[in-house]
């Protein structure tokens, strides 16, 4: 069944709509992804082929997963039990992955496990409401079969700082009508005005966050204070040593 969809997802992103929705996507993506660096990017789903994205990463290595072989990802393994260490990961990126999941906070939570402390999660995702939000009222409407588990950018952003995630940026892009034969004629001066005066009727969202460092400042205990410096000396050094503190142990 998930072939199915698959299959059925890529021939929607290959109509006139879809391959303006990956042309948009891409140049989000390029903007997200270029001051991210380290060793290692891992993309969770695919959205078009395989180096749609990955060609725009600047850390050293690169490595999509994806839950069917059909199209060709660089691992197949279930997106919420990643066979991936822990705290290895620079940056993650889930292109509309959480909207064609029934599994998104156990997906959010391995991205939580798998990146390390200041790694960096790219989400992007169609917007419940805006234009494509009537997609149910327009006969024939072109929107992407499968995608049922639509997530609002404030629910999202919600869940990330639930995982203590600092949201670095947020944005909403393309105003076009979902229909398939919708053209691209005017199509860079309505994204224009939309993202200037009209923002909530974009049809999808990118959300960047950021995995947070932990401190843990040793107090020490009531009775264990020192007695208070007489008068006229001078006070002690107040400086205390600060230590990493892993949340996942």
């Amino acid at each position: 069944m998930q072939g199915v969809r698959s299959q059925m997802q890529q021939d929607w992103l290959k109509t006139s709509l879809g391959e303006a929705l990956l042309q948009q996507e891409s140049r989000v993506v390029e903007e997200a992804l270029d001051g991210i660096f380290g060793e290692h990017c891992l993309q969770l789903g695919l959205w078009g082929d395989n180096r749609t994205f990955m060609r725009f990463t600047r850390t050293q290595r690169c490595l999509s997963i994806a839950e069917t072989p059909e199209d060709e990802p660089s691992a197949v393994a279930e997106l919420h039990r990643l066979p991936v260490e822990s705290d290895s990961v620079d940056a993650v990126l889930l292109p509309h992955t959480l909207d064609y999941s029934d599994r998104p906070h156990a997906i959010l939570r391995e991205v939580d496990r798998v990146l390390r402390c200041n790694g960096q999660v790219v989400i992007l995702g169609f917007k419940p409401g805006g234009l494509w939000g009537l997609r149910r009222l327009v006969p024939g409407a072109g929107m992407p079969p499968g995608a049922d588990h639509l997530i609002s950018d404030r629910r999202l952003r919600d869940w990330l700082q639930l995982l203590d995630m600092r949201i670095q940026g947020a944005s909403r892009y393309f105003f076009r009508w979902p229909l398939p034969g919708n053209k691209a004629r005017g199509a860079s001066k309505w994204e224009r005005w939309g993202q200037a005066w009209w923002p909530e009727l974009a049809a999808c969202y990118m959300l960047t966050a950021q995995k947070r460092v932990h401190t843990l400042t040793p107090v020490r205990p009531l009775w264990r204070r020192k007695a208070q410096v007489v008068a006229g000396l001078a006070e002690p050094s107040t400086r205390v040593s600060r230590i990493r503190f892993d949340e996942n142990h």
